[in-house]
């Protein structure tokens, strides 16, 4: 399963009820939307007054009545042949009776989730919902100290995922949903499973979006759930001002340093590819790759021997994987110590924050963060552009 996990990064580099209270009336009137079900239903009442709007995001979207949103997440997984739609209900409205067929309704806010992916999980605690949170996949991939510290008070539940799926262990914990993602892959998809066993299961695929922007942007999906989509505006707002203005100072760079990414994994190089998501990135911190002009969207899957032609002379190399060291690298493969990166010491890996249990939050906040690492990124490719840059995800290894 660890396994699997690390391939997944390099490849895509996954009780009771609270009490019924009165409809907050006096909310919805400020222009909030309700944070509990209503006592009392109007058909002509717009209960959603805070409505999202997506602008970087391609592959879910969003469509208001006065009492649900019609959520449809068209791009689950690269491949997928069906969208899946989601209707979520103001709890205490009535069911719609009008939704597309093979529509799922989900009583909106929740009060229970399980996430099946540590990327969930920052969104929880930047929208002040943490508590909510019931049961994850697995415990050694969250980074998150308010999760670690749930886990270890045992209001959170393990249920793992794949084959490793606990549907016992999901019954006994009654979520509200289950937010998971899909690879296509019969033999890993926890979806499957949920949905046949009758769990409300959604469908999460921020990993396909082809830009950072809109990577970050599903934090306004997780907010539909809970009616929280004024403060999953502020917050992503606030977030993309800030990559703008950062991919604006590096457009000023004079010079685009060549930028090596990742090792080997058991014989095959992961190479982002020219149009894909990290390459969008690298772009925008001012570097480029030698396979920029390539028009894969995912990834390479290149020999050491490949590699070393196009980028032996590279000029910094990043993400090298699991390896906190130069020595690290070599332990991988002694010939990766001729590439130029590695003899110049501009080997810097997103190693920076990790957690007492091993996981990386790299892969988790740097979802929703994408201005963090940018900021990281121009620091480390034109360090002039921000001479008082304090690294944050990365560190250079020694």
């Amino acid at each position: 399963m660890a396994k699997r996990r690390v391939l997944l990064f390099l490849i895509l580099a996954a009780l009771t009820l609270s009490p019924i209270i009165p409809a907050l009336h006096t909310s919805r009137a400020q222009g909030e939307n309700p944070t509990e079900c209503l006592t009392s239903y109007d058909a002509a009442v717009d209960y959603f007054p805070e409505k999202a709007t997506v602008e970087y995001a391609t592959g879910f979207s969003v469509e208001y009545a006065n009492s649900y949103k019609l959520v449809t997440v068209s791009k689950p997984w690269q491949g997928a042949e069906s969208a899946f739609r989601y209707a979520l209900l103001q709890c205490g409205a009535p069911a719609p009776t009008d939704l597309p067929e093979g529509t799922t309704i989900i009583e909106v806010p929740i009060k229970r989730l399980i996430s099946m992916s540590s990327t969930y999980l920052p969104p929880l605690v930047d929208l002040g919902v943490v508590e909510t949170l019931v049961g994850v996949d697995s415990l050694a991939f969250a980074y998150a100290p308010e999760v670690i510290a749930a886990g270890k008070a045992g209001t959170i539940t393990e249920v793992g995922s794949g084959p490793t799926l606990d549907l016992e262990k999901i019954a006994v914990l009654d979520p509200d949903v289950i937010m998971t993602f899909g690879s296509g892959s019969a033999d890993y998809d926890s979806h499957p499973k949920l949905i046949q066993a009758g769990f409300p299961t959604v469908l999460n695929g921020d990993f396909i979006e082809p830009t950072p922007l809109g990577r970050a942007e599903w934090i306004k999906f997780i907010a539909l759930f809970y009616n929280q989509e004024g403060a999953a505006a502020a917050y992503f707002d606030d977030v993309a001002t800030e990559y703008n203005r950062l991919k604006v100072l590096a457009e000023g760079a004079a010079e685009k340093p060549l930028v090596l990414f990742n090792t080997p994994y058991e014989g095959t190089w992961y190479i982002p590819g020219g149009a894909s998501f990290t390459n969008t990135l690298l772009e925008d911190a001012g570097g480029r790759s030698p396979w920029a002009d390539d028009a894969t969207t995912g990834t390479l899957f290149l020999s050491l021997e490949v590699v070393f032609e196009k980028a032996a002379n590279a000029d910094v190399w990043l993400n090298p994987g699991f390896v906190f060291s130069l020595q690290d690298i070599t332990a991988v493969d002694s010939r990766l110590a001729e590439f130029a990166p590695f003899a110049s010491g501009k080997a810097y890996n997103y190693t920076g924050r990790t957690g007492e249990n091993g996981a990386i939050d790299f892969f988790e906040s740097g979802v929703t963060r994408p201005d963090l690492i940018l900021a990281d990124w121009i620091s480390i490719l034109h360090p002039d552009l921000l001479p008082d840059h304090t690294l944050y995800y990365y560190v250079q290894l020694k």
